[in-house]
């Protein structure tokens, strides 16, 4: 099993924040769902925790088969989706991804969110044992690099200005001299128990989840105009709407597709 902790900062507030990724990850989805894949969502309900007390769970289906390297595709199923379930007890958050036919494959992901530059030495209590492991890495939402694919340069940090907040653009060293600043400490878990092949998915899988943990904050802070000042309900408004929106771009897209395949073996 390979651990990192990623430790990525914002130009916010923690309770701002709470509010830019709920939007964040409800934009998000719906843009990048298309053509029977993307982000379906399965449930999306209230739930309970005696410890973290009252909370939001939810559960989806990431459709993402034609998005993987060459090599995993040569040994998935055509039709293939992670399943990912979440509860958000902000400022504590637990995700999981699983996949039914790579039983020995998961992500684990536990979160927590502090108003401070990243310098809580173990936020999330990792047991001594683990301590020795995990690789912090810190990702800075305005210098470091995305895949060419995801560049956009309205979504750039380093010439983005908010009008509304009167913060950015951001310049080297921001973490150090932001005021407000917060940290999302995440320690990532990959497990994929396949002798020969474990190294490798699960590096592959670390790279990809910085890559997704980079964008989603930077288009979070980028896309601020849009919620800030915004109430939870709002924004609880915003994702139903969205969630209905992405759920009907997938199926839609996954019945065409089913469609032109039976046709096919018809003719």
């Amino acid at each position: 099993m390979l651990v990192k902790e990623y430790r990525i900062c914002m130009p916010l507030t923690v309770e701002e924040y709470h509010l830019g990724q709920l939007y964040m990850i409800a934009k998000h989805s719906h843009e990048q769902s298309e053509n029977g894949e993307g982000v379906e969502v399965v449930t999306n309900e209230a739930c309970y925790d005696p410890l973290h007390g009252s909370g939001q769970y939810t559960e989806k289906r990431v459709h993402l088969s034609s998005r993987l390297p060459s090599w995993i595709r040569a040994v998935i199923p055509r039709i293939f989706y992670v399943t990912e379930k979440a509860w958000n007890y902000f400022p504590y958050t637990i995700t999981e991804y699983t996949c039914s036919f790579l039983p020995r494959f998961s992500i684990h992901v536990e979160t927590r969110y502090e108003d401070n530059n990243g310098v809580t030495e173990n936020c999330l209590m990792v047991p001594d044992d683990e301590l020795q492991q995990r690789e912090v890495d810190f990702v800075d939402i305005a210098f470091d690099e995305l895949p060419a694919k995801y560049y956009k340069e309205e979504e750039d940090l380093t010439k983005f200005k908010s009008a509304k907040t009167d913060r950015g653009p951001l310049e080297p060293g921001w973490r150090d001299t932001s005021n407000p600043v917060m940290c999302s400490y995440k320690l990532v878990r990959v497990k994929f128990e396949v002798f020969g092949l474990q190294n490798k998915v699960e590096s592959f899988t670390h790279k990809s989840v910085r890559d997704i943990l980079l964008l989603g904050h930077k288009q979070a802070f980028a896309w601020v105009d849009e919620w800030y000042g915004m109430t939870l309900e709002d924004i609880r408004d915003y994702e139903s709407k969205m969630n209905a929106e992405t759920n009907r771009k997938v199926l839609t897209g996954r019945n065409q597709s089913s469609n032109n395949a039976s046709a096919s073996s018809s003719a």
